[in-house]
């Protein structure tokens, strides 16, 4: 891919798209961790320098995308949600729907969980108080449509809602990392079966924390 100068605005909103796609498409093929600004540069066809006049920093990159992929999930988990959950059940059958939707849907999405889990950590970093600032306005955008989701069918949450939308994030992030081991601990864990133990199937161990965390806000009767 090589570029002429652009000129217009129109014309760095076509770069910018361009750098977005090129990097979406590593982050199929690799971790968070080993896409490099150096790397994007090469396969954008832009020096790095140029790749610079469009995004601040690597992280700056995977933070638009970060908040391009929860979009897309969002879109796609309110019919999951609407196909999946007959409201007229009972509370606790609900909420069991709720975590067996919302660990098979994010339990898909493997680039998402990595974004979630890299966000804090690396992502928020690198980047000037423009750019995080900016990120966690629409991040509040989403938030709020998450929390009007849940809420949807599990009313009972109440303000709960919110508190659970952001913990269901920051878990499948934080799991994420446990589901996916390197090749060297994927080698130590076939020698010695006994430590793969501390190898964490995503869609599983997320339900798990999900299903615990409804139990926990939901109220008693």
């Amino acid at each position: 891919m090589t570029f002429q100068r652009a000129r217009t605005e129109e014309q760095r909103e076509i770069r910018r798209r361009a750098i977005l796609d090129v990097a979406s498409a590593m982050l199929h093929e690799m971790p968070v961790a080993a896409v490099t600004l150096n790397e994007l540069s090469r396969r954008v066809g832009l020096a790095k320098p140029n790749v610079l006049r469009y995004f601040e920093s690597r992280e700056a990159v995977l933070l638009e995308l970060l908040d391009r992929f929860l979009q897309e999930w969002l879109t796609e988990l309110a019919g999951e949600l609407a196909a999946g959950i007959d409201e007229n059940l009972p509370m606790a059958e609900r909420a069991a729907a709720v975590a067996e939707i919302l660990s098979r849907s994010l339990s898909s999405r493997t680039v998402l969980c990595d974004l979630f889990g890299a966000q804090g950590s690396v992502l928020e970093h690198n980047v000037s108080v423009e750019v995080v600032a900016r990120y966690k306005r629409a991040s509040l955008d989403r938030l709020t449509t998450m929390t009007a989701l849940i809420q949807n069918y599990l009313p009972e949450l109440g303000e709960n809602a919110t508190l659970f939308s952001l913990q269901t994030m920051v878990m499948a992030g934080a799991l994420s990392a446990y589901s996916t081991p390197p090749p060297s601990l994927q080698q130590a864990y076939q020698a010695e079966p006994d430590l793969a133990r501390f190898h964490l199937e995503l869609k599983d161990s997320l339900k798990l924390a999900l299903t615990a965390t409804l139990l926990g806000v939901l109220p008693r009767r």
